[in-house]
């Protein structure tokens, strides 16, 4: 497998990573029509901007995007269009540091944009197979879904990274989010191998809080090596005959160690209209700077 030496003469061992967004979000018609659900902003950056910020904080130095073949020309575009009419006009207007943000963009690490195999059956695997020839000679790489955004001061993927520099034994690495026992019955839950406390045995799906195996909910960061892709194939669907990494995972988990991280951020997801709204609340209440006015805007909409 390939492995690149870093600048200070370390074996780097994770280069890539996958970014997802290639879903119909039929949720969010008819703006996800247009415009790809991941360009949904939070503050002045679309979702996809913080996907990409994490993987650049972990060192990843390629980033393939999974997108629909009306959000490739978006994406292609947001990454790589450097907009010199506007920068020549902030310079003229002694406006300069307006382009900064855009800059920012620019220098991002190298983003690929492919479309997702028409072929393959739909389900969360499939932008994951769909990179497969981008991938399969890498040691190990990372996926990111969309959909889950991690705030905080380290992102998943650097989490991930270094559990591997650790733990180069594990077959994968997926992250996991203490949740309230109440809310175990719409998500994925850890199921750990007897005597553990970090290795997977499988992934319960919505269970009830009295079945639960635990209080740790899986979502979509993982750090996979390339046997993922033995099971990530269109004879292996599962429920509602969709492509899921989740089962893809579990079957790995069978014969090797899958082990599970905690997050040191906080994790939320966007999957429908209502967590997005309040993904990005929550985000201008923390990180933006009008984030303080916004309980007076309440109070003055109530009123």
């Amino acid at each position: 497998m390939n492995k690149l030496n870093s600048s200070n003469g370390a074996t780097k061992r994770v280069r890539k990573a996958i970014i997802t967004d290639a879903g119909f979000a039929s949720r969010y018609l008819p703006i996800t029509k247009t415009i790809p659900k991941a360009m949904l902003p939070l503050g002045n950056r679309p979702i996809m901007q913080f996907m990409v910020e994490e993987c650049a904080a972990a060192g990843i130095e390629e980033i393939i995007i999974v997108a629909t073949p009306e959000g490739k020309p978006i994406y292609e575009d947001y990454f790589n269009n450097n907009v010199n009419r506007i920068r020549k006009q902030l310079a003229a207007q002694g406006r300069e540091n307006r382009y900064k943000p855009v800059q920012h963009v620019l220098d991002f690490p190298k983003i690929m944009v492919i479309i997702q195999d028409p072929s393959l059956p739909y389900g969360n695997g499939s932008p994951v197979a769909s990179a497969q020839k981008f991938v399969e000679e890498e040691e190990a790489f990372l996926v990111l879904y969309s959909d889950d955004i991690v705030f905080g001061k380290q992102g998943d993927a650097k989490t991930l990274v270094d559990k591997y520099e650790s733990a180069p034994h594990a077959e994968a690495i997926i992250m996991a989010q203490e949740i309230d026992p109440n809310e175990v019955s719409k998500y994925g839950i850890i199921s750990f191998k007897e005597g553990s406390d970090d290795e997977l045995d499988n992934i319960i799906e919505k269970p009830s809080k009295k079945d639960a195996p635990s209080c740790l909910a899986s979502y979509g960061r993982y750090l996979l090596k390339p046997s993922i892709f033995k099971y990530l194939v269109l004879t292996n669907t599962g429920k509602d005959n969709e492509l899921w990494t989740v089962d893809a995972i579990t079957q790995v988990a069978k014969t090797k160690k899958v082990m599970v991280e905690k997050t040191k951020g906080e994790w939320v997801t966007t999957g429908d209209p209502e967590l997005y709204f309040k993904a990005h609340l929550g985000f201008v209440i923390k990180y933006e700077p009008y984030g303080k006015k916004i309980e007076s805007w309440v109070k003055k909409f109530k009123n």
